[in-house]
């Protein structure tokens, strides 16, 4: 078993709570991305068995972060949205030249893989200019409701898979976000079980293109892939603080998250 994932997973799974930051992007800040679609769709052959060491301790991690703090983020992103989006703005930017050095592309990357680098950034970054319809959580749930519910997991978690795209942004857009995170919080087990088939399904779906682009056009996929962490950056953006209270917290937040980018690449990017 690899235990060191179940600290990977609770960095996925708190960051999953949070719309704007994508569990995926948090993979490939830990090095682990390309494992992971790997060891995604390894458990979905005859091989499962091979990788329970690698998705245990992760799952473990992710469910652990989940549930506990749910609460926690939920609070933090209601009262102090900024300065905790200024953390993970900083967490994203400070691990940027680790995934350049890792991908070596000084030498690989070609003028097609900018330009397929600057499409991720472009197709992530739009999401910015997408308004969000929070809405409020559904109390009299219908048929339509869970169908609605469990095609939202879907999409959302395939959009988790993405780096960059974040599957609580996606759950947002589509007006469920406050319905799955009320749900989470109170333990609604028709919500958890519902959300979390059409999660299932959308990672199994997802894991399995990304999985072929990987050993199809690698090179072309982690440029691409850079490219969506990049255009992430405008995602999670959350705009000037008002305050100068505020400035100076996100200030140290957004130092926090440099500093906590560059102790991630020394342990993850240069064991």
């Amino acid at each position: 078993m690899e235990w060191k994932n179940i600290y990977r997973g609770m960095l996925m799974g708190a960051s999953d709570v949070i719309p704007g930051v994508s569990g995926g992007t948090i993979a490939v800040l830990l090095g682990i991305y390309d494992r992971l679609i790997a060891a995604i769709n390894g458990f979905l052959s005859k091989n499962w068995k091979e990788q329970l060491g690698f998705l245990i301790p992760l799952g473990t991690g992710i469910v652990i972060a989940i549930f506990s703090l749910s609460h926690l983020i939920e609070w933090l992103f209601d009262h102090y949205p900024k300065p905790l989006q200024f953390f993970f703005l900083g967490l994203i930017l400070g691990i940027l030249p680790y995934l350049f050095r890792q991908a070596d592309a000084k030498h690989t990357f070609r003028a097609r893989h900018v330009l397929i680098l600057v499409i991720g950034a472009v197709i992530v970054g739009s999401l910015a200019f997408i308004s969000a319809n929070e809405g409020t959580a559904i109390q009299d749930k219908t048929l339509s409701t869970y169908i609605w519910l469990l095609f939202s997991g879907f999409l959302a978690s395939s959009a988790m898979v993405l780096p960059g795209i974040s599957g609580s942004l996606i759950l947002l857009i589509l007006g469920v976000f406050k319905t799955v995170m009320a749900g989470i919080s109170n333990l609604q087990l028709d919500v958890i079980v519902t959300v979390g088939i059409g999660i299932v399904l959308g990672v199994m779906v997802m894991s399995k293109i990304i999985h072929f682009f990987l050993a199809h056009y690698r090179i072309a996929t982690f440029a691409f892939v850079t490219g969506l962490v990049i255009g992430s950056l405008a995602v999670v953006f959350p705009g000037w603080p008002a305050t100068n209270s505020l400035v100076l917290v996100s200030v140290v937040t957004f130092a926090l998250g440099l500093t906590a980018a560059y102790i991630l690449g020394k342990i993850e990017y240069e064991d």
